[in-house]
């Protein structure tokens, strides 16, 4: 018992802050992988491939030399075959890492650019039409899917539909939705305060505990919202109420000034974000210049 502890100790001596940060890190892979397939339908393939690992080993061990390398040439294989399979999982994993606000507040303070008064009054003016426009929807009841981008381009979205480019208005939002205009059916997305495509066509929702009652407007609304960062306007063709999908979650029953504020908050706030980057950028030139 003595001579395995003594052992044990001679190992932990042997180990380095380099090893613990190595063992840290394929931890930290190990559980996020997890993470990635729980509750998806690549839990159940995990457990397929599992169960091939097995019946691997068994035939390592028993000799079956064909079924052996049939599937030690699979797992040759596993690094494409698993990028393959679960390439939607992966997708969705990377884009939640790059909208984390913790890695935007670090690449905002590298590559910082503030936004100009005119992209601000632009941004509000559009957010002022989308509500008048979503308020008179809502009386008349017409359906109508409002893209608003933010951090996260759309443009292989807009490429589906037709690009428009244009400065927003209610009268643009009244002939691009009317119920017997071209572009109706599709979804119009807002860039920088304009009406950059109409017409465009949205993933629907993976999410399987959505109300069966919500239409194909809703659900290509949470769709787009669970894949990108985007805040989409809703205006309902048969109730005429008035929701946003924010990060795949409906909000429902907005008035126009309730409207109006929550979309200046979810769309302006950046540029807080960008005059505490400025800020802080200044502080660390102002100190570099002084230790010179």
């Amino acid at each position: 018992m003595m001579e395995w502890i003594q052992n044990v100790f001679a190992v932990l001596k042997t180990i380095e802050i380099r090893d613990i940060i190595d063992i840290l890190a394929i931890a930290f892979i190990i559980f996020s992988l997890f993470k990635l397939v729980k509750e998806t339908r690549a839990a159940q393939l995990l457990k397929g491939v599992v169960a091939l690992l097995i019946i691997y080993l068994i035939s390592s061990l028993c000799g079956l030399m064909m079924l052996t390398t049939l599937l030690r040439t699979f797992f040759e294989a596993s690094v494409i075959l698993v990028a393959i399979i679960f390439q939607p999982e992966i997708r969705k994993y990377l884009e939640q890492m790059g909208r984390n606000n913790t890695y935007k507040k670090y690449i905002k303070l590298i590559t910082h650019r503030e936004k100009s008064d005119e992209w601000k009054m632009a941004v509000k003016k559009s957010i002022i039409d989308a509500a008048d426009t979503a308020l008179l929807f809502s009386h008349s009841k017409t359906g109508a899917l409002l893209v608003f981008e933010r951090e996260t381009k759309l443009s292989d979205i807009a490429a589906t539909g037709t690009i428009v480019n244009a400065d927003t208005s209610v009268a643009l939002f009244g002939n691009i939705f009317f119920n017997k205009a071209p572009l109706h059916d599709g979804a119009s997305i807002v860039r920088d305060g304009k009406l950059f495509a109409a017409g465009c066509i949205l993933p629907l929702t993976d999410n399987k505990n959505v109300d069966i009652n919500l239409g194909t407007r809703h659900r290509a609304g949470l769709g787009i919202s669970e894949q990108s960062d985007a805040v989409v306007l809703i205006v309902s063709e048969e109730t005429g109420v008035i929701l946003l999908a924010i990060n795949g979650v409906l909000y429902r029953n907005f008035t126009r000034d309730r409207l109006i504020d929550k979309l200046e908050a979810l769309l302006l706030e950046n540029t807080d974000d960008d005059s505490a980057a400025a800020g802080l950028l200044q502080k660390i030139r102002r100190k570099s210049d002084e230790g010179k």
